[in-house]
Protein backbone atom coordinates (compact mmCIF):
# COMPACT_ATOMS: atom_id res chain seq x y z
CA UNK A 1 0.00 0.00 0.00
CA UNK A 2 1.39 3.39 -0.98
CA UNK A 3 2.33 5.72 1.85
CA UNK A 4 0.81 8.94 0.57
CA UNK A 5 0.82 10.36 4.11
CA UNK A 6 4.62 10.31 4.16
CA UNK A 7 4.86 11.80 0.68
CA UNK A 8 2.40 14.54 1.65
CA UNK A 9 4.22 15.35 4.92
CA UNK A 10 7.55 15.51 3.10
CA UNK A 11 6.11 17.75 0.38
CA UNK A 12 4.53 20.03 3.00
CA UNK A 13 7.99 20.59 4.47
CA UNK A 14 9.35 21.20 0.95
CA UNK A 15 12.08 18.58 1.27
CA UNK A 16 13.10 16.09 -1.38
CA UNK A 17 13.37 12.34 -0.95
CA UNK A 18 17.15 12.78 -0.93
CA UNK A 19 17.02 15.44 1.79
CA UNK A 20 14.82 13.25 3.99
CA UNK A 21 17.06 10.27 3.32
CA UNK A 22 20.11 12.29 4.39
CA UNK A 23 18.38 13.39 7.59
CA UNK A 24 17.42 9.85 8.63
CA UNK A 25 20.53 8.10 7.32
CA UNK A 26 19.18 5.94 4.51
CA UNK A 27 19.31 6.03 0.70
CA UNK A 28 16.90 8.02 -1.43
CA UNK A 29 15.79 4.70 -2.90
CA UNK A 30 14.68 3.56 0.56
CA UNK A 31 12.48 6.64 1.01
CA UNK A 32 11.08 6.11 -2.48
CA UNK A 33 10.34 2.45 -1.74
CA UNK A 34 8.55 3.36 1.52
CA UNK A 35 6.41 5.93 -0.30
CA UNK A 36 5.58 3.40 -3.04
CA UNK A 37 4.70 0.74 -0.48
CA UNK A 38 7.48 -1.55 -1.70
CA UNK A 39 9.42 -1.51 1.58
CA UNK A 40 8.29 -1.97 5.17
CA UNK A 41 10.65 0.13 7.33
CA UNK A 42 11.85 -0.85 10.79
CA UNK A 43 10.24 0.84 13.77
CA UNK A 44 13.46 2.79 14.37
CA UNK A 45 13.39 4.15 10.82
CA UNK A 46 9.69 4.99 11.17
CA UNK A 47 10.45 6.96 14.34
CA UNK A 48 13.35 8.80 12.68
CA UNK A 49 11.17 9.73 9.71
CA UNK A 50 8.40 10.95 12.01
CA UNK A 51 10.82 13.14 13.96
CA UNK A 52 12.25 14.53 10.72
CA UNK A 53 8.86 15.62 9.39
CA UNK A 54 7.25 16.52 12.71
CA UNK A 55 4.55 13.85 12.64
CA UNK A 56 3.58 10.92 14.87
CA UNK A 57 3.73 7.23 14.00
CA UNK A 58 -0.07 7.24 13.82
CA UNK A 59 -0.01 10.21 11.44
CA UNK A 60 2.26 8.50 8.93
CA UNK A 61 2.13 4.76 9.38
CA UNK A 62 -1.25 3.80 10.86
CA UNK A 63 -3.61 2.32 8.30
CA UNK A 64 -7.26 3.29 8.68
Amino acid sequence: MKNLKLKSARAAMDISQQELADIVGVSRQTISAIEKGDYNPTINLCIAICKAVGKTLNDLFWEE
